[in-house]
C-alpha cells in the first residue's frame, strides 16, 4: 500500500471526538504533507480547552500512522484559527486582582532577591524580529522537561507575546488585593502583564510606570520554589532592561541573535549594556540558522550562517547553540504548545540547548 493523502485520511478519519462525530466528519485536519515517510498536519481546534480535550484523539491519530508501512515519523499540531475566541486559563482561573500595574517603582536599596528563586535569567537582544521570545518559551519548556522548576515571566510590557505562546489567558487571581497567584502550563510557572490586560489593549506608560509594573512582576508574583526564573525582555536597551538589572540580583544574560549583520550590530549594543550594567553574559543563541526545505531536504541559510558564533568567538563568550527556522516552530507558538514540547529536530536542538545551561550551573 503506497502512503498517500487519502491512505492517511482513510487511517484517521474515523476516530471519535468527545463531543461525538468523527475526526473525518469535522474536518479539523489542514496542511498535510508526506515527506519521505514523515507525516505532518495541524488539527485546527477551536481553543486551548478543546485542544486539551482532543489529545487522545491526538494521541489515537498519532498511533496509527506510526503503524502504516512506510510512515517513519509523525508530526501534529494543534493551532486556533485566527478568528476564535481567545481560551480559558490553563490555570490560576480567578478573580480579577485588585491591585494597580503600573505604578512609580518603590524606593529599594540595592538589587532584591525573590524568596524560592535560585538563578534569574534574563534573555534579550538589541532588536525585535529575532525570535527571543519564541526561544525564552521553548527553552522554559525544555528546562522544565529536563526536570527543573522554571518561571517564565514577559517583561516586554509593550508587546507581550508569551500568554498565547504558553497557551495561557484570563486573569491571575490575586485573593488578598496585594500578591498574584500565577498562571502555569506545560511544566513552567508564568507571569506576563498581558494577562492584566484586555487582548490588543496598548499601554500608554513612561519609564517610571515601566519600572514600577516590573518591580510589582518580580516582587508581587507568588514565585514558589524556582530553579530558575526566565525573563523576556522586549528588544532594545531601555528603561525596563535598566531596572531589572538594578532592582534583581540577575545572574546572567543569554543574548539571542540572527546570524545576519544587522542583527549582530543590535546585539552588540544590548551586550555593551548588560556589561555596563555589571551583568554577566551568559552566551550567545543564533537563531534561525537554517532552513531546511520539507519537500526536497534542500538546507538554506535564509539569514546568513553562523554569524553570531564568530562574534562570539570574536568576544570570548560562550556559544550556546543554533537553532533552526522551521514551520512547526511558528504554528506551535501560535498554538500555545511550543515545539519543545515535540520530539523532532527543533525539540531536540532545545534540549541540548537546556542541557548545557544546566550542565553550566545556571538553570
Amino acid at each position: 500500500m503506497s502512503l498517500s493523502r487519502e491512505t492517511v485520511l482513510t487511517a484517521i478519519s474515523d476516530i471519535g471526538l468527545p463531543q461525538g462525530g468523527t475526526l473525518g466528519q469535522a474536518d479539523l485536519i489542514r496542511a498535510l504533507s508526506i515527506d519521505e515517510g514523515t507525516v505532518r498536519f495541524v488539527l485546527e481546534v477551536e481553543n486551548a480547552a478543546t485542544a486539551q480535550a482532543l489529545a487522545p484523539v491526538e494521541a489515537e491519530a498519532r498511533a496509527r500512522l506510526e503503524r502504516l508501512p512506510g510512515v517513519t515519523k509523525v508530526q501534529i499540531v494543534m493551532t486556533a484559527s485566527a478568528n476564535a475566541a481567545r481560551p480559558k486559563a490553563v490555570s490560576g482561573q480567578g478573580a480579577a486582582p485588585s491591585l494597580k500595574i503600573g505604578g512609580h517603582a518603590k524606593p529599594q536599596a540595592g538589587p532584591q532577591a525573590i524568596p524560592g528563586v535560585r538563578h534569574i535569567v534574563a534573555i534579550g537582544s538589541g532588536k525585535g524580529g529575532v525570535g527571543k521570545s519564541t526561544v525564552t518559551s521553548n527553552l522554559a519548556v525544555a528546562l522544565a522537561r529536563a526536570g527543573r522548576k522554571v518561571g517564565l515571566l514577559d517583561a516586554d510590557i509593550y508587546g507581550p507575546s508569551q500568554p498565547r505562546m504558553m497557551g495561557v489567558s484570563g486573569r491571575p487571581a490575586s485573593p488578598d488585593g496585594q500578591r498574584i497567584d500565577p498562571m502555569h502550563a506545560h511544566g513552567v510557572t508564568v507571569m506576563s502583564i498581558g494577562l492584566m490586560l484586555k487582548e490588543g489593549e496598548a499601554l500608554v506608560w513612561r519609564g517610571p510606570m515601566l519600572m514600577g509594573a516590573l518591580q510589582q512582576l518580580l516582587q508581587q508574583v507568588n514565585w514558589g520554589e524556582l530553579d530558575v526564573l526566565l525573563i523576556d525582555l522586549p528588544p532594545g536597551t531601555g528603561d525596563v532592561q535598566l531596572s531589572l538589572c538594578q532592582k534583581a540580583p540577575v545572574t546572567g544574560a543569554i543574548i539571542v541573535s540572527t546570524p545576519q549583520d544587522v542583527a549582530l550590530l543590535d546585539a552588540r549594543r544590548a551586550i555593551d549594556m548588560f556589561n555596563k550594567l555589571k551583568t554577566p553574559v551568559l552566551g550567545l543563541i543564533e537563531n534561525m540558522s537554517t532552513y531546511i526545505c520539507p519537500q526536497c531536504g534542500h538546507e538554506a541559510h535564509l539569514f546568513g550562517h553562523g554569524g553570531v558564533a564568530s562574534e562570539a568567538e570574536t568576544l570570548g563568550l560562550p556559544f550556546l547553540g543554533q537553532l533552526p527556522l522551521q514551520l512547526e516552530v511558528r504554528l506551535a507558538g501560535d498554538s500555545g504548545r511550543p515545539a519543545a514540547l515535540g520530539e523532532g529536530s527543533v525539540a531536540q536542538a532545545y534540549a541540548r540547548l537546556a542541557k548545557r545551561l544546566i550542565d553550566g550551573g545556571i538553570a
